[in-house]
């Protein structure tokens, strides 16, 4: 007698060749429509189902935790950070937890490239000038940005993405330096061009462009604080395609009002979708939806990864992209 499929809910609309495998595959409820789902949908769905496939999006506290049925035993995040997720309390209550990392490190190093090259070289300012008829012509002295080639990068975080980064900035002729919790070894170090940094405040106070690719963790919470903010010259600009809390949001906003910051490229906000309104009425920030792993590329492997976690502990194994609390 063939064992029942596990149930598998899935709280988002995902790629269809990604539906259509877990179908496959598992006794899947997926998404009717693309909206997150409420906490009491959330807290529905983890007293019935044996594994748990959210996003992002998903608040998946020690409370709704301790409202999960027996039955669930896997928490397979459709996405590399698991900050959303209490991996402490889903691990005392026997509650593995996956992600998928790895996927997503080629795509959000491109946008972060591109968003140093639109805050450095007023790309924004160009486009809303042509979307709104006001062109008049080339001038000499219009919309002049900055060189991107020999501006020091500071790179805050040196994992994965942090070394896609310094790939594709040492291509573009930046000098790269970077600040991480652990230095990296010597020949990656030398592969990648990269200067270590072991204080973060002296590197902030040097660089011309600050890229934010570090997790967000209690330790990195404001790590980019108002203080740290202020030691950075006045001319230089900052992006972030990690996570929002990293930054002191209010705070960066008053200093490029005041002009006390040349520009940021921002993809992700401290508070998700209540974005600062008067961060958005800025000229001098490029703003977007949280686009870093936006790729239909990405979004399919990151699929296959959960598929391949879910099959791997229904075969009664470790999932291979288990989370455990002292990753964090």
């Amino acid at each position: 007698m063939s064992k029942q499929p596990l149930s598998v809910v899935v709280t988002r609309r995902l790629p269809e060749v990604v539906e259509k495998r877990l179908t496959e595959l598992f006794h899947v409820t997926l998404r009717a429509d693309d909206t997150p789902m409420t906490r009491s949908e959330l807290g529905e769905a983890m007293k019935t189902a044996d594994i748990l496939v959210p996003t992002v999006t998903d608040e998946i506290d020690a409370a709704l935790i301790g409202q999960a049925g027996d039955r669930l035993k896997l928490i397979a995040n459709y996405g590399a950070g698991v900050d959303h997720i209490d991996v402490m309390t889903a691990r005392q209550r026997g509650i593995l937890v996956s992600n998928t990392p790895g996927v997503l490190t080629e795509d959000t190093a491109d946008m972060t490239m591109a968003l140093i090259l639109a805050v450095t070289r007023r790309m924004s300012e160009g486009m809303a000038q042509m979307q709104k008829g006001d062109w008049q012509g080339w001038a000499p002295t219009a919309l002049l940005g900055g060189r991107v080639s020999g501006r020091r990068l500071g790179i805050l975080g040196m994992g994965r993405i942090g070394q896609a980064v310094a790939r594709r900035a040492a291509a573009f002729g930046m000098q790269v330096h970077y600040h991480n919790r652990r230095r990296l070894r010597p020949e990656i170090e030398e592969s990648l061009g990269a200067t270590y940094w072991e204080s973060l405040d002296q590197m902030v106070a040097r660089m011309d462009v600050m890229s934010i690719n570090c997790p967000h963790t209690p330790s990195t919470f404001h790590l980019m604080n108002a203080r740290r903010l202020k030691l950075m010259k006045p001319d230089a600009v900052i992006v972030n395609t990690s996570r929002g809390e990293v930054i002191d949001e209010n705070a960066l906003t008053r200093m490029l009002r005041a002009g006390e910051l040349q520009g940021a490229g921002l993809d992700v906000y401290e508070h998700g979708t209540a974005i600062n309104p008067r961060l958005r009425e800025l000229t001098n920030v490029v703003l977007l939806p949280h686009m870093g792993s936006a790729t239909l590329e990405g979004r399919v492997e990151m699929g296959e990864k959960v598929i391949i976690n879910i099959k791997t502990f229904e075969d009664g194994h470790r999932p291979p992209d288990q989370v455990v609390p002292s990753m964090l």
